[in-house]
């Protein structure tokens, strides 16, 4: 089994700078939350990407894993995606 793309969804607007710990995934902000979008290659690169968004202190709203085309549908003229290095 390959890897799986998920929406990570945060409460709020992440900066870039605090975008930068989560190389590799897509932002997309929107009104009042960002979107983390990327693969996520098995569970413990998951647990340890929303590890990294309980120790910066961000409210998860919630994880899905999505087919290709689904995320970013929604809402697409108020969002502004961005790739994290």
């Amino acid at each position: 089994m390959g890897p799986t793309r998920y929406q990570i969804k945060v409460r709020g607007r992440l900066t870039e700078r605090l975008g930068s710990a989560f190389a590799g995934m897509t932002m997309e902000t929107g009104a009042g939350q960002t979107d983390l979008v990327g693969e996520i290659c098995d569970q413990s690169h998951l647990y340890g990407i929303l590890d990294r968004v309980r120790s910066m202190g961000l409210e998860l709203v919630s994880v899905e894993p999505f087919r290709t085309g689904q995320a970013g549908d929604q809402n697409e003229g108020s969002r502004t995606a961005r790739r994290t290095r």
